[in-house]
């Protein structure tokens, strides 16, 4: 595997098309850092990390559905920032996610945090994924 963060987000991607409720990721400490960013905007019910016999540890997401018409959170998961060619942006011109509905997961010296946290610290990074 190349791209672990492509994996992580295209799991998800796929266990919202099948309406999975939990979904099993591999771990490491970028994509636990996604996961808090999407637990704590309201895009994923919950979340677990737990260790395994190998010490690389499996992440427990379990998905967020509206409860009447059955539609998930997660409507797009977009990777940006790719081995191939990073995308950087400063923070005067972190990306907007339609309008600001949806959210851009960056990475920066802080840590990962979404693009309007960055936008108030004004730090710029690297711009991992939309999420909308």
């Amino acid at each position: 595997m190349t791209d672990p963060i492509s994996d992580y987000l295209t799991r998800v991607r796929n266990a919202v098309a099948a309406k999975h409720r939990i979904v099993e990721i591999p771990a490491s400490n970028i994509k636990k850092a996604i996961t808090k960013v999407l637990h704590e905007k309201g895009y994923i019910l919950n979340y677990k990390f737990e260790e395994t016999e190998n010490h690389q540890g499996v992440i427990k997401i379990a998905l967020k559905y509206n409860a009447q018409t059955k539609i998930s959170a997660i409507r797009d998961l977009t990777r940006i920032s790719k081995p191939g060619l990073r995308k950087y942006s400063p923070a005067d011109t972190l990306p907007k996610v339609i309008n600001g509905l949806g959210i851009a997961i960056i990475s920066t010296s802080h840590g990962v945090i979404t693009d309007k946290e960055a936008r108030a610290m004004n730090v710029g990074g690297e711009v991992l994924c939309y999420v909308s």
